[in-house]
């Protein structure tokens, strides 16, 4: 581990010195974020390093040390050196663990009706609330990309970015169905129907990721629908893109401008293509689907929010909470922090094995 944590202050220290000299914005930015990814591990291994160093150092003056008092001292200094040595290696253990190549992206979300008709275009726009006030807790404001209300105040399909470099961390783990039993607000008999909608976490992709060709894309405008007042009607400013050799079909509608809503709509299809791309990479790493907490997969039942019983349940690590209210008001620090130390502890024996 010595030799991996120098390694990891050598290339620290590198890109502090590369700071310093960088004058072009990109690079700027690329070495700014890889300082942030590095700065928490560099601390913990400075902490370890110097530790070693001072326990070996009282260690060599112990062995000819005669003064009683001195030796005391001495010894004590090394018992707290060492489980102070031991804390930051299991820290350590962790902070090293190979970092998820999306980590630091920011995020879009796409929340789509499944079944369940009306009721589920209502839990549509209830958990579209949810991840909105957490977002906004976490200082991540969230912006409509493109949205398909229903008459009764749901959403067949909202989707909508998270510009952060935490989101996409937070965020991981909500793909997937998510199912709801509860009575419906359309249900006049007092039953307790069992609905369903899809979330799917998209990492944004920068144009440099994917290479998009004007000539495979087709492009349609039209009027917008909707929320947004008189202008929404009577102007042609929504856009609908179709990306001829995938078929994938995004729009946005949003703004006012159509030049916004094809740049909107382009960081949709950006995601979507390198999300396609990912997904059929999936298929081949089976070793690290078993590493996962889930695999990611829109049609995997991930979640059941039960609100006779006021409960909420993650069906991947068998957790519970009995405050749904809380949830579904944006508290979801409890439930996304088991999510992320079952994560750890999976990759972490995977690791070992």
């Amino acid at each position: 581990m010595i030799d991996r944590l120098k390694k990891i202050q050598e290339k620290y220290l590198r890109i502090e010195d590369e700071l310093a000299k960088a004058t072009a914005s990109d690079t700027l930015k690329n070495l700014s974020k890889e300082r942030s990814r590095l700065t928490p591990v560099y601390t913990k291994a400075d902490e370890y390093l110097k530790i070693t160093k001072d326990c070996s150092d009282a260690k060599s003056l112990l062995e000819s040390e005669n003064d009683p008092d001195m030796h005391a001292m001495l010894k004590s200094e090394i018992e707290v050196g060492e489980k102070r040595l031991e804390e930051l290696a299991k820290e350590l253990e962790i902070m090293l663990l190979p970092p998820d190549p999306n980590s630091g992206k920011s995020i879009l979300v796409e929340i789509r009706a499944g079944t369940g008709g009306e009721e589920s275009g209502l839990f549509c726009a209830d958990l579209f609330r949810m991840y909105n006030k957490y977002a906004d807790k976490q200082g991540i404001r969230a912006e409509i990309i493109d949205a398909s209300p229903t008459g009764i105040g749901g959403f067949k399909e909202i989707v909508f970015s998270l510009d952060d470099d935490k989101a996409y961390d937070l965020f991981k783990f909500e793909s997937g169905t998510h199912r709801v039993q509860r009575i419906p607000e359309t249900e006049s008999g007092g039953r307790i129907h069992t609905s369903a909608v899809t979330v799917a976490i998209l990492p944004e992709a920068e144009e440099k990721e994917v290479e998009i060709r004007e000539s495979d894309l087709r492009i349609d405008v039209y009027r917008s629908s909707g929320a947004g007042g008189q202008h929404v009607n009577t102007t042609d400013s929504a856009v609908r893109i179709t990306h001829i050799p995938t078929g994938i079909v995004v729009a946005s509608q949003e703004e006012r401008s159509q030049i916004k809503n094809r740049d909107k709509a382009m960081r949709v299809l950006r995601a979507r293509i390198v999300d396609q791309m990912a997904d059929a990479a999936k298929q081949s790493a089976d070793a690290l689907k078993k590493a996962q907490v889930g695999s990611g997969d829109r049609s995997e039942r991930i979640r059941t929010y039960n609100f006779p019983q006021g409960r909420c349940t993650d069906h991947r690590i068998g957790f519970t909470s009995h405050n749904l209210p809380a949830i579904m008001e944006g508290d979801l620090d409890e439930l996304i922090d088991a999510l992320v130390q079952e994560d750890r502890s999976k990759r972490l024996a995977e690791a070992k094995a």
